[in-house]
């Protein structure tokens, strides 16, 4: 879906018009000024000028200059709301088209892209929003009707302005070609520099625990420099651009001020109309000065814009377009699935998942378990469709998982990803995102099932108590309890616990098993582990190995019938405990 622009133009319509208009009167007012001028330096020269013309034409110039006040207040006062408005309404759409990501899309940018992206190159769009309001019109309007004056005044000493125009035009147009893909490069360094930066924030407690600070400040370093030397490389055109301007408007006056002397000496033109021509003269290279600005900005602007229309035009992968049952609910919580394949990567010719067959029932506990990369994760993400099978079908109630929208398919299941993560806020609103209407009580409970409560209400203030960004002032085992019982205020017919226990101690976790008996009777609950301790009592196990299931049964038939689980379980269990 290509995007236009127009749509965020659209709702701020009114000061889009209004702001060239009053910038127009402005101009008008700029081109009638000089004419003016010329009258009163031209009646002071005169004998026979009246003390009360000169007052006149003075207060007409005093007149203009109030509404060239009010047009550049008025212009530059609408060209901000229009540029606000405009990006506040671009940046919401972008962040809410990011919402709508699937993983795989997400997989496609990198955070501190999305993150520029979402900022500077969104800045950079409204920054030339504002500049074309201000000076699109502002700037062709004052070049063409000084133009005019000039050819109208004196058309002999006009042809000085006709020679310099053509050469100042190609140097920026040459200027702007080498320009462009020099600032599409300096968004991405941006981009770099910002990944690098939100790393070692988010892992600043990693990064000192093995004293790799010396390593990160390189790395750093390295990516700030290269923003600098890439910032410098692009800024160069402008760098290069503005003293040529200023070299040809002053060589333009003088040579104006020059043959224009000459004929003021010769008779041929009065002092006045000279004034007035180096006026239009510094008028028209002023002019031509905002449009190499705008040229210029506008290359930055291109690439900023790219970058944005490469969010927006994404094609999401996951979506309700093609859903059949788009008002069906999740009831039962039973998980079929039929002959699936799956693989991230699609070119790839090897499976994630390969000929996964099997059937969980509602209520059943049912363990997930296999070495690491053997797809248990990738089995589980394809449930509430966090990413699609490639091949077969995963059922839901009887129903495809793409026939239901994503909305109601995902609040029938709850997830415990293997990375726990809180945001900045109370412990409170932290768990009520499983339930933002849940009562208090309510999430006592859960977080009571969960095992969270005890040390919770340990804090000073309690579940008032202010997580930092990523619940970074919680231990890791405190972290998942909070994960857990937020997944349980919502109460799903599903629940997925990925690898959640594994901060816990055996005695917590059983506790937590415990009370999804008690508390979760009716969902239907599955669990990934690697500890065979935290499934052994499940209804059934499904063992994975090497992106197939190995084997399915109860904890008994399995060290019956499967060499895989029960090497994974002569591996981890002592030897007092296998005897017994």
């Amino acid at each position: 879906m290509k995007v236009k622009y127009s749509k965020y133009i659209k709702p701020y319509l009114s000061a889009f018009i209004l702001g060239p208009i009053l910038m127009i009167i402005e101009v008008i007012g700029e081109v009638f000024m000089p004419e003016l001028l010329k009258r009163i330096i031209n009646a002071c020269e005169s004998t026979d000028a009246s003390v009360s013309y000169i007052i006149g034409v003075g207060g007409l110039m005093v007149l203009t200059a109030l509404l060239m006040l009010i047009g550049g207040i008025g212009g530059a006062y609408f060209a901000i709301k229009a540029s606000s408005g405009f990006a506040n309404d671009l940046r919401k759409n972008m962040f809410r088209k990011i919402q709508e990501f699937s993983f795989k899309n997400i997989d496609d940018f990198s955070t501190g892209s999305l993150v520029t992206r979402l900022t500077n190159d969104v800045t950079v769009l409204q920054n030339m929003v504002t500049m074309m309001l201000r000076m699109a019109l502002r700037a062709p309007g004052m070049f063409i009707a000084a133009i005019v004056m000039t050819l109208t005044t004196n058309p002999k000493l006009a042809t000085v302005i006709l020679v310099v125009i053509p050469i100042l035009a190609l140097t920026l147009a040459i200027v702007i070609k080498i320009g462009f893909p020099r600032f599409g490069i300096m968004q991405k360094k941006l981009d770099a520099l910002n990944t690098t930066t939100q790393e070692n924030l988010t892992n600043i407690r990693v990064v000192k625990s093995f004293v790799r600070e010396d390593f990160e400040e390189n790395k750093f370093k390295t990516a700030n420099a290269d923003l600098k030397d890439h910032t410098l490389h692009a800024m160069d055109v402008v760098i290069f651009m503005m003293p040529i301007m200023t070299l040809a408007m002053n060589i333009t006056t003088l040579a104006v001020v020059y043959f224009g002397g000459n004929q003021v000496i010769a008779g041929g033109m009065d002092v006045g109309e000279l004034n007035q021509f180096t006026t239009y003269v510094v008028m028209i290279l002023s002019s031509l000065m905002m449009i190499s600005m705008i040229l210029l900005n506008s290359s930055r602007a291109m690439a900023s814009s790219k970058r944005i229309k490469e969010v927006l035009e994404t094609e999401v992968d996951l979506n309700d377009n093609n859903a059949a049952r788009k008002d069906a609910i999740v009831t039962d919580g039973k998980i079929e699935f039929k002959n699936v394949n799956f693989k991230y990567y699609k070119e790839n010719e090897e499976w994630v998942l390969e000929n996964i067959d099997c059937i969980i029932n509602p209520g059943e506990t049912v363990g997930i378990i296999g070495s690491t990369g053997c797809g248990k994760t990738s089995m589980v993400s394809l449930i509430p469709r966090l990413y699609d099978a490639d091949e077969g079908e995963v059922l839901i109630d009887g129903i495809n998982v793409k026939d239901y929208s994503i909305e109601n398919l995902r609040e029938g299941v709850g997830m415990v990803l293997q990375n726990n993560v809180l945001f900045s806020g109370s412990i409170m609103e932290n768990i009520k995102w499983g339930n933002e209407n849940a009562e208090d009580e309510e999430v006592f409970k859960f977080a009571e099932a969960s095992q969270a409560h005890g040390f919770v209400t340990s804090f000073t203030e309690g579940y008032d108590t202010f997580l930092g960004q990523g619940g970074t002032n919680v231990s890791g085992g405190q972290k998942q309890r909070l994960c857990i019982a937020r997944a349980l205020l919502k109460q799903p017919k599903i629940l997925i616990l990925d690898d959640s226990t594994s901060a816990v101690d055996t005695a917590t976790e059983k506790k937590i098993r415990d009370s999804f008996r008690t508390d979760l009777k009716n969902t239907t609950k599955l669990i990934i582990a690697q500890r065979i301790s935290s499934v052994i009592d499940a209804d059934k196990i499904i063992v994975i190995d090497d992106g197939k299931i190995a084997s399915i049964g109860n904890h008994d038939e399995l060290m019956k019938s499967c060499e895989e689980y029960q090497e994974i379980y002569y591996s981890q269990m002592d030897k007092e405990e296998v005897t017994a």
